[in-house]
């Protein structure tokens, strides 16, 4: 498998001084992310890893404003995402969720959905369009008319991927992509993953517990602990020779104990 190399492209994603806050259950205020400062790129895949509680999955969920900071801006090409239309910024920064989820219908159906839901006309099997999609994906066009509720695991991820790519996004977000897979589905969609990122030169955010699809394609890697980047820098790099103690204790945990989402 190739290994992820930096691109040096321009940033489409940036948080400066993030900060989510929330209230508990009791009334007390309880800081989830605390000044999170850092750049994606077009062309790259970033990484997001840390234990259970992190903060990882709000972090990614700021990205499409399905939660909103507390504090700090976060920009797509420059522009404040607090200014952009929620369903428009959710076209450009497409999510793909931890569980795939199928709609009732064939394949070729579930593709269709998102131009169903903009009121569009859906693309046809024989276009061009669909052809796009499944090629990224890897799927062959003979599945099209499967039931998409029948598929394996890592077809149905890649349905949804490819439902997400329909889209033509600028950002594709994932949320724990390989924690129903096994390490064969894993290793094809890192594959896959890496392939996307580079021929439709999107900025992909992963999160992630899994250190094997981590050393395969993240470029950059952020490691969070109680809300806070502990370190970030090239995945590679990262991983091999850790910087903080944080960082070279998480790593030395039984991989058991990193397979919790926060």
């Amino acid at each position: 498998m190739n290994q992820p190399q930096k691109s040096g492209n321009d940033p489409i994603v940036e948080f400066t001084d993030v900060g989510v806050t929330k209230l508990s259950p009791a009334g007390t205020s309880m800081v989830i992310l605390d000044q999170i400062s850092f750049t994606a790129r077009q062309g790259e895949i970033t990484g997001i890893i840390g234990a259970s509680g992190s903060g990882k999955s709000t972090l990614i969920r700021l990205c499409n404003r399905l939660d909103d900071p507390s504090a700090g801006t976060i920009k797509l090409n420059g522009q404040n995402i607090a200014t952009i239309d929620p369903l428009v910024l959710r076209r450009k920064v497409a999510m793909v969720l931890q569980k795939p989820f199928m709609f009732e219908g064939t394949l070729l159906e579930n593709l269709q959905r998102p131009f169903l839901f903009r009121k569009l006309a859906p693309p046809s099997a024989e276009s061009l369009e669909i052809a796009r999609v499944l090629d990224l994906v890897q799927l062959p066009a003979e599945m099209l008319k499967r039931d998409a509720r029948s598929l394996s695991g890592g077809e149905q991820q890649r349905v949804n991927l490819a439902r997400a790519l329909v889209n033509h996004p600028e950002v594709l977000l994932l949320d724990e992509p390989t924690s129903a897979l096994d390490r064969p589905s894993t290793a094809r969609l890192a594959s896959t993953l890496n392939t996307i990122c580079h021929s439709e030169h999107l900025a992909i955010m992963v999160v992630t517990h899994d250190l094997y699809l981590a050393e395969h394609i993240v470029n950059h890697l952020i490691y969070l602990e109680e809300g806070r980047i502990m370190e970030q820098g090239v995945g590679t790099q990262m991983l091999a020779i850790p910087q903080t103690t944080a960082f070279s204790n998480f790593l030395a945990k039984p991989e058991r104990e990193q397979k919790s989402s926060s």
